[in-house]
């Protein structure tokens, strides 16, 4: 090395690696002098700090170079961990449903599932019983409240519609709040809600109080069915869901037969006061509130759904009640020493869970209840928008085309069977009436009943009718003079174009809706029974409770032989098989030509068509994930409603036209449907499957100081994470955060409340 000062200088290198000098005179020396002493610090550098000191281009906005390269080193650990955590979270989602499916064999099928078995299925009862009731109190309530034929149809509407609703709201609430919660909630409303129709007097409040019922028990569906799978291992779903459905047919069978008992007693009812009376076909409406007041009483007991717990980070929970169905099971079958051995459930680290952390001191109690209920509003529709993701899109629609075809054909011939029949009887009861024409009667006692008869321009002079019932006589262009009438019944009686002199009524129902047209010229009507009358002979057919029986009696070897055979043959030739089996039947009505044919042909589709409707209600549980399943079920089901709505007036409409018509849709409805559900992945061998994400609200109550410094005790829910960025100092914003392995992602606030 050449030395300016040319004192021979000579480099060396040591055994650490460290750089040595020696002069000529060989004396060594290190490059790296000793530090000076601080006190020695030049006078020009003191007070200087290097953080103080400024990049000289800071001026100019650009950032410093090892800004840059830390950036790019930060962005490329993030990319990194964001890998990690995909590759994990991917890894738990095929883990969980394998995981809870081996926890439940281990569980076993035993006597917890049996017990939950009969308390859902008296919940399916009760909605089997609520889609008989208005159907077999109208004839009765029509007359109790003189309902007009448009107010008619529109309870019938209005009960399907309130289903229709409650089917969407609770099942998307059931993936929300839990299945056990709504089914509560579900009960209850319509326990409240048909105990209060028994008791109301007039129309209007009857209307509103069968509509929130029918909103309440709309609902049960969905829950049941979410419910009862999420507690039955793979090899046991399909059989044991479908023997489930058999309680709705139990419902049928138990509002006709109650109905048949019930309805036609008159003399059962009692009466406070002259406007408050209780007539035996709201008695009937208060026995069939038992099936949904036992199922109540008997949720009460049962445990929330684990899975339900595992989707919403509840573990402990979720791990207890697994751990209570393994021990009830094996207890039963003789092994208590058996042990729960499921010690650690793996649960994803991005799971569908909201909770709102609210400062209970932090504004008014509304203000709070509206910010839980807008942010529950916001979850289930984000649920029900999450539906249409390109995994679920294809065999949604499909499901939906499966569920329109089969209700409407369905419910559309369910409509058409017993009007059909009503029409049979009203023409067989037309052929035979009999026809009077010119005839002159004169002082004589009418002291006989009246019936099935058509006076045309008669003349009754200082006749006398007392003590009689008139039933279906119509009198047109005739002369009543000096008459008198007395202690008279009359159903579906008019005078038409009549003349009617110095005729006195006396404590009869004819009245001014009786009289069409008519001349009255010195007539009194004295203590006139006005509004409407019940007539239990002539409005309670018992054809209608027999029909309404046997059709529910006929599905019962349908129910038996698809649980037999549901996981054998698989839901898909189930569904399948029976929709086009179905369609074949619909052809044999173009055969009936008598009520017996009538009630025949009916019997044999719904026994045929049960086992579509069972393979439905499996497939459409196991096809969803579970933070899904609830809302997805509710939609269907509300299709189902509303294609039995607009079927109802299909089919209706065509009733004494023509058969073919409705023959005709309900056979491309069935074709159609069968078709498409060939197209539906086959289900029987699917672990249940679960997308979970984590997604936690918080209160950003300004700075992470503060929240650490926040009492568990003062909030209404506590979860308060330290990492949640900093927002105004003072300000109370709810805001969004989500959380993914330990690191807070600040979203934008979604809603504002005052300072405390």
């Amino acid at each position: 090395m050449d030395d300016p000062y040319h004192n021979n200088v000579n480099q060396q290198v040591t055994e650490g690696g460290e750089y040595t000098y020696t002069q000529d005179g060989g004396y060594p020396y290190q490059t790296d002098y000793p530090p000076q002493e601080e006190d020695a610090a030049s006078d020009a550098t003191e007070g200087a700090d290097d953080d103080d000191q400024m990049y000289e281009g800071e001026y100019q906005g650009v950032p410093h170079p090892d800004e840059i390269k830390e950036a790019r080193r930060a962005a490329r650990m993030e990319a990194r961990r964001k890998a990690r955590m995909a590759a994990q979270q991917e890894e738990e989602e095929e883990n969980l449903p394998e995981q809870y499916e081996t926890i439940m064999e281990d569980c076993g099928h035993g006597r917890f599932q049996w017990m939950l078995f009969f308390v859902l299925g008296l919940a399916l009862m009760a909605d089997g019983v609520d889609g008989f009731v208005v159907g077999f109190v109208l004839p009765s309530a029509e007359k109790d409240m003189c309902i007009s034929n448009a107010d008619k149809g529109l309870l019938g509407l209005l009960v399907y519609v309130a289903m229709m609703v409650g089917a969407l709201v609770w099942g998307g609430l059931c993936d929300k709040m839990g299945r056990r919660k709504c089914l509560i909630y579900v009960l209850t409303i319509d326990l409240v809600f048909s105990f209060l129709s028994c008791f109301a007097q007039g129309y209007g409040f009857f209307l509103f109080f069968r509509f929130c019922s029918g909103f309440g028990i709309g609902g049960s569906i969905p829950i049941v069915y979410t419910y009862f799978t999420e507690f039955l291992q793979m090899d046991k779903r399909g059989e044991h869901l479908s023997w489930l459905c058999m309680f709705w047919m139990l419902g049928g069978l138990y509002a006709s037969f109650t109905a048949w008992g019930i309805i036609p007693h008159y003399g059962w009812g009692f009466a406070i006061g002259s406007e408050f009376q209780i007539h035996s076909w709201r008695l009937f409406i208060l026995v069939c509130l038992f099936p949904a007041l036992a199922a109540l009483v008997g949720v009460v007991f049962m445990p929330e759904s684990p899975r339900f717990l595992l989707e919403n980070a509840r573990h402990d929970e979720a791990w207890m009640i697994l751990r209570q169905v393994h021990d009830t099971n094996w207890k039963a079958k003789g092994e208590p020493e058996r042990v729960f051995t499921a010690t650690n459930i793996k649960t994803p680290q991005t799971q569908e869970d909201e909770f709102i952390e609210i400062q209970s001191e932090t504004g008014t109690a509304f203000q709070r209840w509206t910010v839980r209920h807008v942010t529950m509003l916001q979850q289930v529709m984000a649920n029900i928008m999450s539906l249409s993701a390109p995994e679920l899109r294809l065999q949604g629609l499909f499901l939906v085309v499966v569920w329109f075809c089969l209700a409407f054909s369905y419910h559309g011939l369910g409509v058409w069977f017993p009007d059909m029949i009503k029409y049979m009887q009203y023409e067989e009861y037309e052929s035979k009436v009999r026809v009077f024409h010119r005839e002159r009667v004169e002082r004589f006692h009418f002291n006989f009943s009246l019936v099935n008869q058509i006076h045309r321009e008669g003349e009754y002079i200082h006749d006398k009718f007392a003590n009689i019932e008139i039933k279906s006589v119509k009198f047109e262009d005739s002369l009543f003079e000096n008459c008198y009438f007395e202690d008279v019944r009359s159903t579906n009686t008019f005078f038409e174009n009549c003349t009617i002199k110095n005729t006195v009524f006396y404590n009869t129902d004819l009245w001014k809706e009786k009289f069409k047209d008519c001349r009255m010229e010195n007539t009194t009507f004295l203590h006139p029974k006005k509004g409407c009358h019940l007539n239990f002979q002539e409005e309670n057919d018992i054809v209608i409770y027999l029909v309404s029986f046997l059709g529910s009696l006929a599905v019962l070897p349908g129910n038996i032989i698809s649980a037999l055979f549901m996981d054998k043959i698989g839901r898909i030739r189930i569904i399948g098989g029976s929709m086009l089996a179905s369609s074949a039947c619909t052809f044999l009505l173009l055969l009936s030509f008598s009520q017996g044919a009538v009630i025949c042909w009916q019997c044999l589709f719904y026994g045929v068509s049960v086992a579509a409707w069972n393979g439905l209600e499996v497939i459409s549980v196991e096809l969803y994930p579970s933070s899904k399943r609830g809302t997805a079920f509710g939609i269907l089901n509300g299709l189902c409603k509303f294609a039995a709505i607009i079927a109802s007036f299909v089919f209706a409409a065509f009733i004494g036209i023509t058969k073919i018509i409705p023959i005709f849709l309900a056979f491309a409805a069935l074709v159609c449907g069968g078709l498409v559900a060939l197209k539906l992945p086959e289900t029987r061998e699917k672990i249940l499957g679960g997308a979970l994400e984590v997604v936690v609200r918080l209160m950003d109550m300004g700075g992470p100081d503060r929240w650490q410094a926040a009492q568990p005790q003062s909030l209404l829910w506590v979860g308060i994470h330290p990492e949640v960025p900093n927002s105004q100092p003072g300000s109370h914003s709810l805001t969004s955060a989500r959380v993914t392995s330990g690191v807070t992602h600040r979203v934008q606030p979604q809603f504002a409340l005052p300072s405390a």
